[in-house]
């Protein structure tokens, strides 16, 4: 058993690091060489979605095969109990699609980073009054472009985490509106690609991309 790890380091290693990937659909051995490629890429945060193949197995692989190069979290997580499993398996950061109050609670209990999803501005502050460490902004791609911007205008407290529909053309803009970080979903790994050498390479060499877009804010 691991449990997540140190809260702090895992919380300023997302602000450096700005780009999760998340990976969904995969078994756990198909999951620990994506994770590897996306590491050879130089993008060295992971979330393994629960609507997985043995979410919490591969938590466990990719902690003791990869160890304290990488962060490893667990995604889709919609109650208590799946956040309890996944931080038991390893996971250094949960992360939901909505505000589940329970959850957050659970999380924090357990010295764990907590990262739920919300959208509108009253539902991404009750989640920051609630104890939520970072907010995923989610789905992005339905809000206009300028909205991390206008949110962190009258909040700039709040962490945020663009997710669902963040691409290589404009991830730098969210992370010049302020953004924390961004979650990178079928825009970099897409679930339904088998995982053969020519895969892996070419996503070693997105990863590559993103890292780069993500690094050169002007």
């Amino acid at each position: 058993m691991l449990i997540g790890g140190n809260y702090l380091d895992t919380l300023h290693w997302i602000e450096k690091e700005k780009l999760i990937a998340i990976i969904r659909g995969y078994n756990t051995e198909e999951a620990l060489e994506i994770a590897k490629s996306l590491y050879a890429g130089g993008i060295t945060t992971l979330e393994i979605a629960l609507n997985s193949q043995q979410p919490f197995h591969t938590i466990e692989k990719i902690r003791k095969e990869m160890g304290d190069a990488i962060k490893v979290g667990a995604g889709t997580v919609l109650d208590p109990e799946s956040a309890r499993l996944a931080i038991s398996a390893g996971a250094q950061f949960i992360l939901s699609p909505t505000v589940n109050i329970p959850t957050i609670k659970l999380t924090k209990r357990y010295g764990v980073v907590s990262i739920p999803g919300a959208l509108t501005p009253t539902e991404i502050l009750d989640a920051f009054e609630e104890g939520a460490d970072i907010i995923k902004v989610f789905p992005i791609s339905s809000l206009r472009s300028n909205y991390i911007k206008d949110l962190l205008g009258p909040l700039p407290q709040l962490k945020l985490l663009p997710t669902g529909g963040v691409t290589l053309e404009n991830i730098k803009l969210f992370i010049q509106q302020g953004a924390t970080g961004v979650g990178l979903g079928g825009s970099l790994v897409h679930q339904t690609n088998s995982v053969t050498n020519y895969y892996l390479s070419e996503l070693t060499k997105k990863a590559k991309l993103f890292v780069q877009e993500a690094n050169t804010i002007d």
